[in-house]
């Protein structure tokens, strides 16, 4: 019997309600895959948000950074704003 470790895997301990266990082990059935799997996944997820959140930060630093001048005084004032909104 020869026994390996992957390398990159870290185990971790995570402490749930037994009703959550219980649920959490029947949808990990339902899709043929397993509690540490369905956990897996749900931070695989989260770390894909976090990229997409800084995928789109940088993309708003570099439209803003595109913004060669702005002005207050640029504004158009109330009055014409519903002024435009009405024609």
């Amino acid at each position: 019997m020869v026994l390996w470790y992957c390398r990159g895997v870290k185990n971790i301990t995570v402490s749930v309600p037994d009703e959550v266990y219980r649920e959490a082990r029947i949808r990990a059935a339902e899709r043929g895959s397993s509690v540490s799997a369905l956990v897996s996944e749900y931070l695989s997820s989260l770390s894909e948000r976090s990229m997409d959140l800084a995928r789109a930060r940088g993309q708003w630093y570099e439209i803003a950074a595109g913004i060669k001048s702005f002005s207050g005084g640029d504004r158009i004032s109330r009055d014409e704003l519903h002024d435009r909104a009405v024609r």
